[in-house]
């Protein structure tokens, strides 16, 4: 039997924080770089993301899907969101996209997460891998490795 597994996507796949820091730079007076018309669907892929979840797709140990929460100052993020996931994933993996503002609330085997708290993951039943660069892995190298032990 598959187990389940969620990904999240800001700063995990896509690169959030990047993009944030070049509006405000670009914009110093800007509050809310997030709600600005087309800010998700913009967002440039984390190193090695895109490839690292086809190879789990692929491996057809883990059913994969993407659990991300929303950010509630840019309606149009769930839109870009699921654009964006079209554009590195296709249509199909559109189906397993999940937008949740409590991560608390899902049931899974895994969460790969650059937060441990703050948007239910600390109440997630399943193993929260704890991903980013002070995280316990930094890498998706470091998240297949654990992965590919199970």
């Amino acid at each position: 039997m598959k187990k389940i597994l969620y990904i999240d996507m800001d700063d995990v796949l896509a690169d959030f924080l990047k993009s944030y820091h070049h509006h405000v730079k670009m914009n110093p007076a800007i509050q809310f770089p997030q709600a600005t018309y087309g800010f998700f669907s913009e967002l440039e892929p984390i190193p090695n993301a895109i490839e690292s979840v086809k190879k789990l797709i692929a491996d057809e140990q883990f059913d994969v899907y993407v659990l991300t929460a929303p950010s509630v100052r840019n309606p149009m993020c769930y839109t870009e969101k699921r654009l964006w996931i079209e554009k590195y994933f296709g249509l199909e993996f559109c189906e397993r996209l999940i937008i949740c503002s409590n991560k608390g609330l899902i049931k899974g085997d895994f969460l790969i997460d650059d937060y441990a708290s703050g948007k239910g993951q600390e109440h997630f039943q399943g193993e929260l891998l704890h991903f980013g660069p002070k995280a316990k892995y930094p890498t998706w190298a470091d998240i297949l490795e654990v992965l590919n032990n199970y």
